[in-house]
């Protein structure tokens, strides 16, 4: 059971590890002005998701009197996945 989880930890981390390689790929790479509009709207869009969620934990933060502590690889992976499915969004709504 145990090599299951840690089979399944690692095929997530993977996963993870690829959409964080694929969300810098995604914005250097070069387009039509249709693409750039799309990654610029994703990207907007993700720094404002991240933002928030940032923000949200602050204030959680000084509401129950801990320090604030911030995982560097699970704020990565969030933006990954939030870019990504922000990404999917607007090709599929301007036809990319």
């Amino acid at each position: 059971m145990e090599q299951i989880l840690i089979a399944g930890f690692l095929g997530f981390l993977g996963i993870l590890i690829l959409l964080d390689v694929a969300m810098v790929v995604s914005l250097v790479r070069l387009g039509d002005e249709r693409r750039q509009m799309i990654v610029w709207k994703a990207s907007t869009w993700t720094l404002l998701g991240m933002t928030g969620g940032m923000i949200i934990d602050i204030i959680e933060s000084l509401v129950r009197g801990q320090a604030v502590t911030a995982n560097p690889f699970i704020q990565l992976g969030t933006g990954a996945i939030l870019y990504f499915i922000i990404l999917l969004y607007f090709r599929r709504r301007y036809g990319g």
